[in-house]
Parts: C-alpha cells; structure tokens; sequence
C-alpha cells in the first residue's frame, strides 16, 4: 500500500504530519489549525512530559473555547430582525396602502412624501379605507369600531424628511414613482443616515432590484417588497431577492409579510418577478388581438371572464392599473428584450396614454367612466 502524500491541505485521517501539526486535528475540527506543539506529534517525542502535555491541551481547549465563542456571536448576528418600526416612503395609492395594513397589525408607522398636503391626503385616504373595514368588522359595535379607527391612525406618523426618521427603523419601504435614477437618489441618500440593521426594500413592479440596490452599500440587507393593489385586500406579497440579499433578510421579510396578514411568495430578481412577468405578456396579448381586429374588446373581457373565470377581463384590468404605469412598463422590458413580440409599442395604447386617458383614474381609457 503506497503511503499516503504528506503536506499542506492532506485530509488523510491516519497519523501524520500535515502541514507540521497531527492530520487528525486538521481534520476533525476548523477552530483547530495547527496548533499541537512537538510534544504532541506523532511519533511521540521521547522527551513527552505529562505536564507538557496538560499545558499543551490547556492551550488548545482555550483557542477552541475563544473560538466557538466568536462563532456564537457571529452565529447571533446573523438572526433575523423582527419588523417593529416600519418607514414607507410614498404617500400614493400603495404607499398608503402599506402603511395602512403595517399599523393595523401593530406596527408603527411613519408615512414619509413631499408636502404636508400630500401626506395629509394619504392620512384621509386611510382613515376613509379604515372606516370601511370597521363598518365590516364592527357591525355591531360601532364604538369599538371608531376606536379601532383612531387607534389605528394614531400608529401613523408622517413627515416630510425621510432622512431624520430612517435612523431607527427597522424597514423602510419605498413606494415612489417607477423611475429608477429617482430611487437610485433616494436610497443612496438614506443609506448614509439609515441604522446599521435597517433593511431596505422596494414596491417596484417593474425595475430590477439590483440596479436600485446598487445605489447603497448595505446590498445584502435589500430586497424586493411587491405589494398588490388595493393593498389592504390583496393577500399576496413578492419578496425578491437579489444575488447579494442575505438569507437573514430574506428570512425577516417572510417574516413581516406574514406579521401583515398576506400570503408572501419568493421569487429570484427576475423581470417583472412571478405576477407581472406573467400578466404583462398576457395583456398586452389581448391588446395585439384587439389591434388585429380578432375580437372586440368587450368579447376578449367576456371571453376571459366566462370561460377561464377571471373577475376582470384583461382590459378592465388595463384600465384598473393605469394604462400609463403599463406602457412605461412595457417600454422598459422592450429595451431589455427588444426581440420579445409581447414588448412591442401598442399603437391604441400609446394613443390613450399621448390623449392623457390612463384607465379608470382619470374617467376613460379603452373604456370609459362616469
């Protein structure tokens, strides 16, 4: 039997020398590097004292203590956050929506936009939301329902200056305008007066999680944090994670999702994600077979509604969403993908959007609205 080669990184579990320390202890443990001194190396050293010996393993049991020491507190770094203090940047449709359902399941709020007048807009869209869920909710107890309303909303902080406030959140959540040079301004700037531990996260639809992580230097605690419209009734949540998001972070958004009362799935930093990387080929599908006069608008929205049991035909749903919001979308996955045939211009829909008619928001788009 030839012997086995001795040297640096051997993993042989016979008696050698590796790298000039007993192979074994290389091997058995990672907190061990070569630590035994000549005393306890194979062949024993004529000259092994029995007091050399204690010495010798006290000094290797002391290093291994250090070390599983250090392993602990690494270990206790790394657990999750639990979501207590939540920023939502954006005091829009979702934004609002976000800070709503954080503050009714307990957490508290600081709703972050531009101007008192917008922030005092977003407060009276969701104290107007709130008051229709405690009509539900406390049917029959409309004084506990008042009081849940203004519990909720006393859990709703505003301000107009994210930086002074993102200094001891523990999540902040942008929900601005789906424009990458803008968010890519406003995380770089709260990255420098954000806690260490403050994770940060987007409601994007569209854009690559990346490319706004980028702008910070806390990567690994930023993911995606998709919400559906209208927030508080939508249960489902995307949670995107980058290359570079830490399962730690990963791990604590479930986390939250779940604290909100939804329903969170993952999804890699793929274009458009799970939902939307779905929907917007399927839509704009519907708009190609209208535009090659296939079918009427209203027959697809029938068609889809009767026969696959959808609650919305595809261009009710064009209208719900902003035909605007999709066009910039699609304009976007265009120039990723511009061989993609569900990526090309729409002639009606860049009509509607030139003609400011963007869906239900604004009275009319592929159909119109009192």
């Amino acid at each position: 039997m030839s012997r086995a080669r001795r040297g640096r990184g051997s993993l042989g579990l016979s008696p050698q020398k590796s790298s000039g320390c007993w192979g074994l202890a290389a091997v058995t443990s990672p907190f061990l590097p070569c630590l035994l001194p000549l005393s306890l190396r194979w062949p024993p050293s004529p000259r092994l004292r029995l007091p050399s010996l204690f010495r010798n393993m006290a000094f290797v049991t002391r290093h291994f203590i250090r070390a599983m020491a250090s392993s602990s507190t690494a270990s206790a770094s790394a657990k999750k956050i639990v979501v207590k203090h939540v920023t939502v940047i954006g005091g829009g449709l979702m934004g609002s929506g976000i800070a709503q359902v954080a503050a009714v399941t307990g957490h508290t709020v600081v709703l972050v936009d531009q101007t008192e007048d917008i922030l005092a807009k977003s407060k009276k869209g969701i104290e107007e939301s709130l008051k229709r869920v405690a009509k539900k909710k406390f049917a029959e107890d409309p004084k506990a329902g008042g009081e849940f309303v203004a519990k909720t909303l006393s859990s709703i902080l505003t301000s107009t200056d994210a930086a002074s406030v993102v200094h001891s959140t523990d999540l902040v959540v942008e929900a601005i305008v789906e424009d990458l040079k803008v968010k890519n301004e406003l995380f770089k700037r709260l990255d420098k007066f954000a806690a260490e531990h403050t994770i940060f996260a987007s409601n994007t639809s569209s854009l690559q999680i990346t490319s706004i992580a980028n702008a910070t230097t806390r990567q690994d605690r930023f993911a995606g944090l998709h919400f559906f419209n209208p927030v508080p009734m939508m249960k489902l949540v995307e949670v995107i994670k980058t290359p570079m998001t830490s399962q730690k972070t990963f791990e604590s958004l479930m986390d939250f999702s779940k604290a909100l009362g939804k329903h969170p799935i993952s999804c890699k930093d793929t274009p458009g994600f799970v939902v939307n990387h779905l929907l917007l080929p399927f839509l704009m599908n519907a708009i190609q077979l209208y535009e090659r006069g296939d079918a009427s608008k209203e027959d697809i929205d029938i068609g889809l509604k009767l026969g696959a049991g959808h609650p919305m035909g595809p261009f009710e749903l064009l209208d719900y969403v902003g035909l605007d919001t999709i066009k910039f979308i699609i304009e976007g996955w265009h120039e990723m993908d511009p061989q993609n045939p569900y990526f090309q211009p729409s002639e009606s829909l860049n009509k509607l959007v030139a003609e400011k008619k963007f869906g239900k928001k604004t009275g009319e788009g592929f159909y119109k609205y009192k």
